[in-house]
């Protein structure tokens, strides 16, 4: 499967430039997990290689297809020179393995929880998954395997993540929209929850 994430480095490259830093995670049991790092002007946006290696399976399945299921990585974007967001490297990478470690299926409208701050002082311990297309195109890949979708992450408050779990995905965005938030602000503050 090595082809498949050559073919993913390349698409990033395409999307976003030449990366400037990687750095590769590997967690017991696991395949190894890269995060690259990409500068574009004023904003890092850091994107995960190696969890479109294999198809995210579900977990109630008593065998894992090793060629059909979804394909995904992930790519966050956040404001350069702010906050010491490099930090963000393993907890990235633990999402990333979260489909091989935990069996989950990562869907835009979800949310993931660290259980931890993104990086030391960050108000956020978990991310809401957007619908890809945006900033890098979804990666086809030859039939009968789907293909590679990008995943925006972006980060949530605690308080922002229960709203969610209670009103949704979608109206969490929406308030985000309307009050101007900045979700690339790596020091930003709950947005207005009433």
């Amino acid at each position: 499967m090595g082809e498949i994430l050559d073919l993913v480095e390349a698409r990033l490259r395409t999307a976003l430039g030449e990366p400037d830093a990687r750095a590769e995670v590997t967690f017991l049991g696991t395949d190894r997990i890269e995060v690259l790092r990409f500068l574009d002007g004023d904003v890092v946006r850091y994107a995960t290689l190696g969890m479109s290696r294999s198809p995210m399976a579900d977990p109630t399945s008593p065998v894992a297809d090793p060629v059909k299921g979804p394909r995904a990585e992930l790519v966050l974007s956040v404001r350069a020179g702010i906050a010491d967001t490099d930090q963000v490297l393993r907890p990235l990478a633990v999402l990333a393995a979260s489909p091989q470690v935990e069996g989950l299926i990562v869907v835009p409208g979800a949310s993931l929880d660290l259980g931890q701050p993104l990086w030391a002082g960050a108000p956020f311990t978990s991310v809401l998954v957007a619908e890809p297309g945006g900033l890098v195109e979804d990666l086809e890949l030859d039939a009968p395997m789907e293909p590679v979708r990008f995943l925006p992450l972006m980060p949530m408050t605690h308080n922002e993540a229960a709203w969610k779990r209670v009103r949704g995905a979608q109206e969490l965005q929406e308030r985000w929209l309307s009050h101007g938030t900045d979700v690339r602000d790596p020091l930003r503050t709950s947005v207005a929850l009433d």
